[in-house]
C-alpha cells in the first residue's frame, strides 16, 4: 500500500488480531490514534470471559499509547453509546500517555439527521467515525457533507426486492445478541403500524455455544414471527444448535404468535417470504453479505440475497401456523 501511494488507512482490528498481534505491533504497523465500538457476547469461545475479551480490546488502546513515537499523546476514541462503552472510557483514561475523549451521537457533534443508515447503531458508528476523521485534520464541513450520501454496505441492512414478495426484505449480518437485539429495534422503527416483524436467523457451528439461547430470547423479544434455521452448522448438528437457541424463545414469557423451525436456510427463507403480509418486514439475519453455507466442514453456494431473488411462491408453500 505504501509503495503505491497510500498515505492514511482507516483499519479494523479484531480482538483475535490483538492477542495474537497480529497487526505487528513494534515491528512494522505505527498507530496514530484508535477507537473503541462496543463489546458484547461474541468470541468466548476463543477468549472464554468477558472479562478476558475486555482485558484485550483495552490492550490496544493501552499498545497504542506506550509504542506510539510521535511524542504526542495519540487520540483514542471511545463510543460510550454501546454495550461496555462507559467501562472503556474509564478505564482508557487510566492509560498514561493516550489522549481519551467520548464520542456520543446522543446528541451527536454532527448532524445525523439526513443519514440514510437506520438505527441508532448506525448513527454511533457514523458519530465515531466521524469523531476520528476530525481529530485526522479533515475539515468539519467535508465531513459535515459527506454524511448524508453514506450508503449501506450489502449485507449490512440491506434490502432486496423480489415482485413475487410482499414484504419489506433486509438481508443483514448480526450473528450475535447484541447484533440482533440492534438491527431488530432498528426494523421495528420502520415496520408499520399493524405490520408484523418477522426474522429469519440461527447460530454458527463451533463457535461460542452461550450466545445460542440468548439470540433466541433477543429474538423472542423484539420480533413477532420467528423462524430458526441453520447458519453455517460447521461440524456440529444443526438440530443440536436449534434445540439451544428454542431454549432462550422459551424463556420469554411474552411468546411471539409464530415461531416455526426449520432447519433448511432455504426453506426457512421461502416460508418467511410466502407468509409474510404487504405491511410485514421480514430480516434475514446472520450471513449478510456471506456466499457460502458451511455444512459438515463442507462450503455449499449460498447467499441469502439470491435465495430472495429467486423466491417465487409455489401453490403448495406452507402455510402460516
Amino acid at each position: 500500500m505504501e509503495q503505491n501511494g497510500c498515505t492514511d488507512c482507516v483499519m479494523e482490528v479484531s480482538s483475535h488480531a490483538i492477542h495474537q498481534n497480529r497487526v505487528g505491533f513494534g515491528e512494522v504497523t505505527s498507530f496514530s490514534g484508535g477507537a473503541f465500538t462496543n463489546i458484547s457476547e461474541d468470541h468466548l469461545d476463543y477468549h472464554k470471559t468477558m472479562e478476558e475479551y475486555f482485558r484485550v480490546k483495552l490492550s490496544f488502546a493501552e499498545r497504542i499509547a506506550r509504542e506510539n513515537s510521535s511524542g504526542k499523546a495519540p487520540p483514542f476514541a471511545v463510543c460510550i453509546d454501546g454495550e461496555g462503552g462507559e467501562r472503556m472510557y474509564e478505564a482508557c483514561r487510566k492509560i498514561p500517555g493516550l489522549d481519551v475523549f467520548p464520542v456520543s451521537a446522543k446528541p451527536a457533534v454532527f448532524d445525523l439527521s439526513k443519514l440514510q443508515l437506520v438505527g441508532d447503531y448506525n448513527k454511533s458508528n457514523v458519530a465515531l467515525a466521524a469523531a476520528l476523521a476530525l481529530v485526522a485534520g479533515v475539515p468539519y464541513d467535508a465531513i459535515q457533507r459527506t454524511i448524508p450520501t453514506l450508503a449501506p454496505r450489502w449485507g449490512r441492512l440491506e434490502r432486496v426486492t423480489n415482485p413475487a414478495v410482499k414484504a419489506a426484505v433486509y438481508v443483514d449480518f448480526a450473528h450475535t445478541p447484541d447484533g440482533l437485539e440492534k438491527v431488530l429495534s432498528a426494523a421495528r422503527s420502520f415496520t408499520p403500524q399493524g405490520g408484523r416483524l418477522w426474522v429469519v436467523f440461527g447460530a454458527g457451528g463451533d463457535r461460542d455455544p452461550m450466545k445460542r439461547p440468548l439470540m433466541g430470547e433477543a429474538c423472542a423479544k423484539l420480533a413477532d414471527s420467528l423462524v430458526v434455521t441453520s447458519d453455517n452448522p460447521r461440524s456440529e448438528d444443526p438440530a443440536k444448535i436449534i434445540d439451544a437457541i428454542i431454549e432462550g424463545v422459551k424463556r420469554v414469557s411474552a411468546k411471539p404468535s409464530l415461531v416455526r423451525v426449520e432447519p433448511d436456510r432455504r426453506e426457512a427463507i421461502s416460508f418467511a417470504l410466502a407468509n409474510a403480509g404487504p405491511s410485514d418486514v421480514v430480516i434475514i439475519a446472520g450471513k449478510g453479505h456471506e456466499t457460502t453455507q458451511e455444512i459438515a466442514g463442507v462450503k455449499h453456494p449460498f447467499d441469502d440475497r439470491e435465495v430472495v431473488r429467486a423466491f417465487a411462491k409455489r401453490p403448495d408453500a406452507p402455510a402460516s401456523l
